[in-house]
């Protein structure tokens, strides 16, 4: 029945479905995911990295993906000062911007990528529950899936000026919002 509808009918049926509570829920899970995220960056404490450090050998003691162990054994750990500071700062970055929704689905692409090194490196550690890496993992792509940052975020009150401009900064917004 629905298909029979025109897009423009349809899309509106779509749009007024979801009530408060659901977008009220998104933001939730979004802002909970930016906590997540802030709370993780709060240990890697620099210049050593010293829990990092720890946790990334997990990949080589305890493999889960043969050739992520052999990027890490060979590449991270002798680099391990760029790699702490680069992991810092996307973890923080991750926390900021979607505890505000800004750009929340290229956030939440960036999460479950940096949310898969995790897994190859903490997978099959001692004392691990696998299923929380998962979680993590969906809980990013329902942000990605439903645009959670339109719902008390940035993304919600700035998109609708990115729509009306022509400028390709406003282009690429909309597109990750």
């Amino acid at each position: 029945m629905l298909a029979c509808l025109p897009a423009r009918e349809l899309n509106r049926l779509v749009n007024t479905s979801s009530t408060k509570l659901d977008r009220a829920l998104l933001a939730v899970v979004r802002v909970g995911l930016g906590f997540l995220w802030l709370g993780g960056a709060g240990w890697k404490v620099p210049p050593e990295f010293a829990d990092l450090r720890h946790w990334t050998g997990f990949a080589v003691q305890f493999p889960v993906l043969p050739p992520y162990t052999w990027l890490v054994e060979h590449v991270v750990l002798p680099n391990f000062a760029f790699f702490g500071w680069a992991v810092l700062f996307l973890e923080a970055s991750l926390g900021g911007f979607l505890l505000v929704g800004l750009g929340t689905r290229f956030w939440a692409v960036l999460g479950m990528a940096q949310t898969l090194a995790i897994i190859f490196s903490a997978l099959r550690a001692p004392h691990e529950w696998p299923w929380s890496y998962f979680l993590m993992f969906m809980a990013h792509l329902a942000v990605f899936a439903t645009a959670a940052g339109r719902y008390a975020g940035v993304d919600g009150v700035l998109r609708p000026a990115w729509q009306r401009s022509r400028s390709w900064p406003a282009r690429t917004l909309v597109r990750v919002s």
